[in-house]
């Protein structure tokens, strides 16, 4: 697959507006997505934050498997990061947060405790790719529709301050994607869960790719949404042929629509139809 380049005006805005931020606040509130941590970790980003202080989340964690989100918790742990899985869609992490925010600024706090200053807000800059849910969780900490939401990438468009309950204040950010994505992988990724636009990478490409995942990791999930028998050497081609038929995804003359079932398969994996699943485990930190 070649480089994908990805890199409008209003991404290069965000870098902007992140660096003349970070100054103004004490930690950085990194949202990721729970099904692809490795993938929706923007290189950029710890580029520009450099030695601040760091909480990871990773939100929409009811849409992962849960026994790889532990893992991932275990593993940024070993590396000495401060992680959360949060879903930020039913419910408010707000006390969480904070705790762990806290846990990461105490020796900053105790500096200026000694100091004689008093003690004031956390100062949070949130910051992720598109359609990570940025918004949705910031409206969760406010606890009133603050900032727009969407269930498509770049909603966010200019910084706003808002102040969330028990001393934290919180900084928007619109989403930063990198110029390019070296590896394949990462795209493919990102496509599939709808952080990027469908028109970026091609969609036959993006739709196989995740089939051969799901037949590798979660057989059983292709055989009960499409009544399919699925084999661990299944080729994804007879298996898009096989939901084409017993859907009937189907041209004049009985021909497999394969447009209809790319779409289909898309909107199964993006509306949580298979269940909780992550596209990635904690192995694949050193692949891609």
């Amino acid at each position: 697959m070649p480089t994908i380049q990805w890199y409008p005006g209003h991404m290069a805005k965000a870098k902007r507006l992140i660096k003349e931020k970070l100054p103004l606040v004490d930690i950085v509130f990194e949202l990721r997505d729970a099904r692809i941590p490795l993938s929706s970790a923007n290189p950029l980003l710890a580029e520009l934050i450099q030695t601040k202080p760091r909480l990871i989340l990773l939100n929409k964690a009811d849409l992962a498997d849960p026994r790889e989100t532990r893992k991932f918790l275990e593993f940024y742990d070993r590396l000495g990061f401060q992680a959360l899985a949060i879903n930020s869609l039913t419910e408010n992490p707000l006390i969480p947060i904070l705790d762990k925010a806290k846990k990461s600024l105490a020796s900053n706090r105790e500096k200026e405790a000694k100091k004689g200053m008093r003690e004031r807000p956390i100062r949070a800059l949130v910051v992720g790719i598109p359609n990570v849910g940025k918004s949705q969780l910031i409206n969760r900490l406010v606890g009133q529709v603050k900032a727009k939401t969407g269930d498509r990438p770049g909603v966010t468009k200019a910084q706003t301050f808002l102040k969330a309950g028990n001393g934290l204040e919180l900084i928007d950010n619109p989403g930063v994607l990198w110029p390019k994505f070296e590896s394949a992988w990462v795209g493919i990724h990102l496509a599939l869960v709808g952080s990027i636009k469908d028109e970026l990478l091609p969609l036959d490409e993006v739709v196989i790719q995740g089939l051969r995942w799901m037949i590798n990791r979660y057989p059983e999930r292709l055989k009960e949404r499409y009544d399919l028998v699925v084999k661990a050497e299944d080729d994804p081609i007879a298996l898009l042929d096989a939901i084409g038929q017993n859907r009937g995804c189907l041209l004049s003359g009985g021909q497999i629509d394969y447009e209809r079932v790319y779409r289909l398969f898309l909107h199964d994996l993006r509306h949580h139809q298979f269940g909780p699943l992550s596209l990635e485990t904690v192995d694949d930190a050193r692949s891609i």
